[in-house]
């Protein structure tokens, strides 16, 4: 009997991809008793064809696809799934442990036991964010953190590599230099020049890569967001193509430069997100303090 009802519960828990309450599974089967109900449902959780999550107050079982393979082991308990699956929906920018108990609505006691268990058994993991460095944020543990957690190229432990990013700023102005005197020498016009001197950002990656100063690969968006910096310094311009793309000149700017590459804001990865008030804020950053120092 249960087995039978496993299969109509499923079917109704797949029609609703937010998720079916049991307020929805009674109402789809009215005829079904609440302990027909509970037994079919812990076959479908044994058999991984749906999983158990908390909204509010609420129980929510949702379809999980065929295809993915949950890295939690079959006596888990109810607890465990519910966490690790707030965790999964968290993604490669990880959550709060704040979201995670405001969502499950356990304990702080419980819960810290729980997530220590999920990372003892390598199933999730807590990473540092460079939006807070006192705050950790929990993602699944075969997960790359987002450049947004991380920093990417420009954060090494948290720490803003102000000396590497000032390397690559100079690095990638000599080789606009660089093409620009070699256009200049051809003397081919004004024209000819302008287009000669320009630059691609996929040229100035293979340039950089050449000369092997970066420990650490560097896509084509990371010198872009590097050649932009010697763009609002006023060493270069940003020349839209018909195409779309832009390429970068050197240029003879009559002002100082503004210094804005030494400045965190110039590339930091979450400035987006940046405001008066929150996590992120010009007024609580450390990496803005220690430039203003």
């Amino acid at each position: 009997m249960a087995a039978e009802v496993s299969q109509l519960l499923l079917a109704v828990v797949q029609g609703i991809p937010a998720g079916a309450t049991n307020d929805d599974l009674t109402k789809a089967l009215p005829d079904v008793s609440a302990a027909t109900r509970v037994e079919a449902l812990n076959i479908l959780l044994q058999q991984g064809g749906i999983e158990i999550l908390k909204k509010g107050e609420k129980l929510v079982y949702r379809a999980k696809d065929p295809e993915k393979k949950s890295a939690l082991p079959k006596d888990a308990d109810n607890e465990e799934k519910v966490v690790y699956g707030i965790v999964e929906e968290g993604g490669n920018k990880g959550i709060w442990i704040r979201d995670i108990r405001m969502k499950s609505n356990l304990n702080m006691i419980q819960l810290n036991k729980i997530l220590k268990n999920l990372e003892t058994k390598k199933l999730i993991k807590a990473v540092k964010s460079v939006n807070a460095s006192k705050k950790k944020v929990y993602m699944l543990y075969n997960l790359e953190p987002d450049l947004s957690i991380t920093g990417g190229a420009w954060y090494q432990d948290q720490d803003f590599e102000v000396e590497f990013v000032d390397v690559l700023n100079q690095q990638c102005l000599r080789f606009l230099q660089m093409k620009r005197d070699n256009a200049e020498k051809k003397r081919e016009g004004p024209l000819a020049f302008k287009q000669m001197s320009c630059c691609t950002v996929n040229e100035v990656q293979k340039f950089i890569s050449d000369l092997g100063i970066s420990k650490v690969n560097l896509a084509e968006a990371d010198l872009e967001t590097i050649l932009k910096t010697v763009v609002y310094d006023g060493n270069a311009e940003r020349v839209r193509q018909h195409n779309g793309s832009y390429v970068y000149r050197a240029v003879n700017s009559p002002l100082p430069p503004t210094g804005l590459v030494q400045m965190p804001c110039g590339i930091c990865p979450v400035i987006k997100n940046c405001s008066n008030c929150g996590d992120v804020t010009a007024i609580t950053c450390e990496y803005m303090r220690d430039w203003l120092d």
